[in-house]
């Protein structure tokens, strides 16, 4: 694929033109055609534009993976607005901070978690107006339902827009403190659309990508979505993850793309029946946003015949920046090679590039990367180089190949005795058990030695494990400074909802 493809807002029009009888969306019982979304995103665009949005305005969009999620995003890069997308599991205090941090001034959000910006939009200067999707009635302070409004005669006013113009405002997990608004240009979206398109991870016309992972992520919202309008492809857009209904899906629609995390391909594995589904019409099964535990990948390949081709993004990346999938072949434990018109380093502390097989810190530079944090000039200069490069913040090591190995998150690294110890080889080591389902590993403060390991260990369904077992298990694979302090059985670890473990609510227990 060619970066020199159709701005961004005009990739929807381009494929419509040349698809439009082809199925775009599949949702419940609903087929939309390609035709048919150009339509309902141009309505859209022409209710922002009455409304009062101009080129630059943020348009907000909490809204869970339905057809009206996809309109609004495509409506408000059509008015030349900037999306800002937002996590429907959020807690009040949260949207009101994305909300007044951004200045949206239209907020599209879905009816069951209205109440959530309802109860502060009269708090927020910039916030106009809320319009609600997903239900019969309009809550009080609501402007109206998003499909009696979009399908309203507003006529459309086309605008001209600049590659460089902002075209998304996608806020960090906040996982390590307040979300920040991480500033994605037309230009970066567009080419990681088509760096993502590239080797084995080729989005055809004819695939049928299963989109459930949240579209409020980069990573559904620009490698699903806009890689499958890019292409013309037909989406099967769920709105939650169900382990069975999602395989029936799979069957029923002949899915030929995954677009996963860990937590999903850990749920089928642990589906009774799994073994007897007909999962032949996948070609591409795709994991990201988290480490897949190499038991995962062993198994999927093994007994269902299908290889989970692992990757590495973050959102200032929009998101993706190595895959598998451009490699000749899938190492386990790796997340690929860098993808076209990527450039990586590995550096250490004082940013000298380090030797193969020496971990490091990941460097990015390409023209997918993130211009900066809204609003945050010093956390803009901590994340960027002066001439380009993002300081990922991960760890990771090459080998003589160039294949990328995740260690960890910078700010995860514990220290017990001045000894570094990473959280994910203390994981893998862990994960090797037989009756480990999946764990996680934090630092907790201790009086001795600084810091020390505490594991977090879910044991496989059906299966009886101690924290003994984990213990002397542990003892026989790690130096002694990186095995646990303390180990706690739990039935489960909080994740976001793309997957990632959510280490400080683990800090904090």
């Amino acid at each position: 694929m060619s970066v020199e493809a159709p701005d961004l807002a005009a990739r929807l029009a381009s494929t419509a033109a040349e698809h439009g009888d082809r199925t775009a969306i599949l949702w419940q019982d609903v087929a939309i055609t390609y035709a048919e979304l150009d339509r309902r995103a141009t309505a859209a665009a022409g209710l922002f534009q009455h409304l009062g949005i101009a080129p630059g305005d943020r348009v907000a969009i909490m809204v869970g993976n339905t057809p009206q999620f996809v309109e609004a995003h495509f409506g408000a890069l059509r008015a030349g607005a900037t999306v800002v997308p937002v996590n429907t599991g959020l807690t009040r205090h949260e949207v009101e901070h994305i909300l007044r941090d951004s200045g949206a001034r239209v907020c599209v959000v879905l009816g069951a978690v209205a109440s959530s910006v309802l109860d502060v939009a009269d708090a927020i200067d910039a916030l106009e107006h809320v319009i609600v999707a997903n239900t019969s009635d309009v809550p009080e302070g609501a402007l109206g339902r998003w499909r009696d409004l979009r399908d309203e005669d507003h006529p459309f006013t086309p605008v001209e827009r600049n590659a460089d113009d902002l075209a998304a405002l996608v806020y960090t997990s906040g996982t390590t403190g307040a979300p920040k608004g991480a500033m994605l240009t037309r230009a970066n979206l567009a080419a990681n659309q088509d760096q993502s398109l590239s080797g084995r991870f080729r989005i055809e016309t004819d695939d049928v990508v299963l989109l459930v992972l949240p579209l409020f992520h980069i990573y559904a919202l620009n490698v699903g979505l806009g890689a499958c309008v890019r292409t013309g492809a037909t989406m099967v857009v769920v709105e939650r993850f169900d382990p069975t209904g999602s395989l029936d899906l799979i069957e029923e629609h002949g899915i030929t793309v995954i677009l996963g995390a860990p937590p999903m391909y850990i749920a089928w594995l642990n589906t009774p029946g799994v073994h007897e589904r007909d999962l032949g019409s996948v070609r591409i099964a795709a994991s990201g946003a988290a480490a897949l535990p190499p038991h995962v990948f062993d198994a999927f390949e093994r007994d269902l015949g299908v290889t989970i081709w692992e990757g590495y993004g973050l959102t200032e990346a929009g998101p993706s920046v190595t895959s598998n999938a451009v490699a000749e072949a899938p190492r386990r434990r790796s997340v690929g090679l860098p993808l076209p018109g990527l450039e990586i380093r590995l550096v250490d502390e004082n940013g000298r590039d380090v030797e193969v097989g020496d971990p490091g810190e990941v460097w990015v530079r390409g023209p997918n990367i993130f211009q900066g944090y809204f609003g945050l000039d010093e956390a803009t200069r901590s994340a960027r180089t002066d001439d380009g490069w993002l300081r990922t913040g991960d760890i990771g090591t090459q080998d003589e190949d160039g294949y990328l190995y995740l260690v960890d998150r910078k700010d995860d690294l514990i220290i017990v005795s001045g000894f570094n110890v990473y959280p994910r080889e203390v994981e893998a080591a862990i994960n090797t058990h037989p009756d480990v389902q999946q764990c996680a590993v934090v630092g907790v403060a201790h009086p001795y030695t600084g810091e020390a390991v505490k594991a977090f260990v879910v044991p496989e369904a059906g299966r009886e494990l101690s924290e003994d077992d984990i213990a002397v298990y542990c003892r026989s694979r790690l130096a002694r400074y990186k095995c646990p302090e303390t180990i706690e059985i739990v039935e489960a670890l909080p994740h976001t909802a793309t997957g990632k473990i959510k280490r400080a609510e683990l800090r904090a227990s």
